[in-house]
């Protein structure tokens, strides 16, 4: 299966940042985008969705 990577909106368009991978069901392939042939974490869809929405809300921020 061919794997269609895109990255996160949250790069800037920086030459290093998160991919994932779509059109998976129930899991979502995360890899960093320096190390294209190198290995890939997968997160449940849930867990995913509630990583992102930390980032979102800000969960992760430095005081």
């Amino acid at each position: 299966m061919d794997t269609t990577w895109r990255k996160s909106t949250y790069s800037g368009g920086q030459s290093g940042c998160v991919e994932v991978a779509d059109g998976f069901t129930g899991i979502m392939p995360v890899r960093d985008s320096k190390d294209p042939h190198g290995p890939a974490l997968v997160f449940s869809s849930a867990a995913w969705r509630a990583f992102v929405t930390a980032v979102r809300t800000g969960e992760f921020d430095a005081d």
